[in-house]
């Protein structure tokens, strides 16, 4: 896995996609009234609503920035299905001493959510996850100290 790059899957990116069109063609155009509103009203050393929209405009444009150096640069995770452990794989894993088992997606870092069983391969369990097979063990140098896995199946 390229450090450099962000892996995405299909449904992250057209969703992304999304996102840049209506901050390009929606949000911009309502900053931009917003501002003329806000010029109207005179003083614009003392006019909060100028220094809000400024705020917001300023906000808007980062991420602009960061969605179109982020599309840009993306590559489309394929799905996985056995094999060794990669971005777009499913990993069934048990901890030592637990016994219940935890089923994660690999993700990139953009679609990362623990809520949803997805977890970044730069994060420290799937780094850890990253190139192992099922019935493999594997430590993973948690925050938390050292936490022992098995890979029970990968998907």
């Amino acid at each position: 896995m390229s450090e450099d790059k962000e892996y995405l899957s299909k449904e992250k990116f057209k969703e992304l996609e999304k996102e840049l069109e209506l901050l390009k063609k929606v949000k911009r155009k309502e900053i931009a009234e917003t501002l003329e509103f806000a010029k109207s009203l005179g003083d614009l050393s003392e006019n909060a609503e100028y220094q809000e929209a400024r705020q917001d405009q300023a906000e808007t444009e980062d991420r602009i920035g960061q969605l179109e150096a982020l599309l840009k640069t993306a590559e489309i995770a394929p799905s996985r299905h056995g094999g060794s452990v990669s971005v777009g794989s499913v990993v069934v894993i048990k901890r030592n001493g637990e016994k219940e088992t935890r089923t994660y997606t690999i993700v990139g870092a953009e679609e990362a959510n623990t809520s949803e069983g997805k977890i970044s391969y730069k994060s420290p369990i799937g780094e850890a996850l990253v190139n192992h097979q099922k019935g493999d063990e594997v430590v993973c140098k948690t925050p938390g100290g050292d936490v022992t896995c098995a890979i029970i199946d990968v998907k």
